[in-house]
């Protein structure tokens, strides 16, 4: 089995979530979500973007959409945005959820089918973790910063660590990153408590989830940007 094939093997075993775990309603998925959204509006804050607006915005392994709306509630144009994703359901459900204008592309990251240096930010949430193909986690990178412009930035976010009960993911270190980006600057931060503590603690207590997570040893989870 090729490894495109194997990703969306697992994508589709994943596709009924009998117990709920990206429900909005589970409230350990909430948290976790809006963690990242709060720390990602930090970040860009501290880099002096205070609006996306103009900004053209691709996101790897975009699936139904949620962080392409995310963007346009920061102002981004839907015109500037487009996302690519390797499963058609997923993409079926992006232009369901999506305003009309989005590039929304059923394919894989390995071949982009947009031009060199022609986004201003490239986006890629917990997408690599599920590549295990050395080979082709290197073809995503190398695509993702040939469509880049010389002063974008690249967004990432994705776990570190190795989770031994799932063989299908494979967590990103800084020396793995700083071989898919060789000469880039990057810059990480780690959030997210660990999700299997969040969503035993997060049902009773979100302040409990706070406090951890600001200890950072249970934090499994790096976001930052990537520059040339």
């Amino acid at each position: 089995m090729s490894e495109e094939s194997r990703i969306q093997e697992v994508y589709e075993r994943r596709r009924i979530d009998k117990g709920g775990l990206y429900s909005w309603f589970n409230k350990g998925h909430l948290y976790m979500v809006q963690e990242v959204e709060r720390a990602l509006l930090i970040l860009l804050s501290k880099s002096g973007i205070d609006s996306l607006e103009g900004k053209a915005i691709l996101d790897i392994g975009c699936g139904s959409g949620s962080w392409i709306q995310e963007f346009l509630k920061l102002g981004a144009a839907p015109e500037n945005l487009a996302g690519v994703d390797l499963l058609e359901w997923r993409i079926d459900a992006a232009r369901r959820s999506c305003p009309a204008g989005i590039r929304l592309k059923c394919g894989s990251a390995e071949k982009l089918d947009f031009s060199d240096r022609s986004f201003d930010v490239v986006t890629q949430f917990v997408v690599f973790s599920s590549i295990l193909d050395s080979n082709m986690k290197q073809q995503v990178a190398s695509e993702m910063l040939r469509v880049l412009k010389d002063d974008g930035f690249i967004i990432w976010y994705d776990f570190f660590v190795r989770d031994p009960r799932n063989k299908n993911v494979k967590g990103i270190d800084k020396n793995a990153l700083r071989q898919l980006f060789p000469g880039c600057q990057i810059e990480l931060r780690r959030i997210t408590l660990a999700p299997p503590l969040v969503r035993l603690i997060a049902p009773r207590s979100w302040l409990l989830c706070y406090a951890l997570e600001k200890l950072k040893l249970f934090d499994t989870h790096y976001l930052g940007f990537i520059r040339k």
